[in-house]
């Protein structure tokens, strides 16, 4: 018995529109699918949508779609930002109640941040 050579063709791939690509490429940097969802929903190779997305996303987009670790970054330093106003806020309100003599703090703020401004006042008193 003779088995049946098979023909070894490349597979035909569709030709896909400019725009396609675009829409596709801008949901994926918007963060509505992934590169796995998009492969599987539109039925595009991943190595072709990466593909895309390097050669069509504008600078916009990658800045857009910044990694995790960029993220976290920023994120911190947005944190050490606003620990150091926050310290400077405090420092202004103990000066303030240092020579006024008025505990407004303790009146108006929430009691973890009175108890801050207590102990910012005792260490400027000494």
């Amino acid at each position: 018995m003779k088995e049946k050579k098979t023909d070894c063709r490349k597979i035909q791939y569709k030709k896909v529109a400019f725009e396609h690509k675009l829409f596709v490429i801008g949901q994926i940097s918007n963060g509505q699918i992934s590169v796995n969802h998009a492969s599987k929903k539109y039925d595009i190779s991943r190595s072709s949508i990466n593909y895309w997305m390097k050669k069509y996303a504008t600078l916009a987009q990658k800045m857009k779609s910044m990694s995790k670790d960029d993220t976290i970054k920023k994120l911190k330093e947005k944190v050490e930002e606003l620990e150091f106003i926050k310290d400077f806020q405090q420092d202004i309100i103990a000066d303030m109640e240092i020579i006024t003599g008025a505990d407004l703090s303790k009146k108006y703020l929430p009691k973890t941040l009175s108890k801050e401004i207590a102990k910012k006042k005792i260490n400027r008193l000494k």
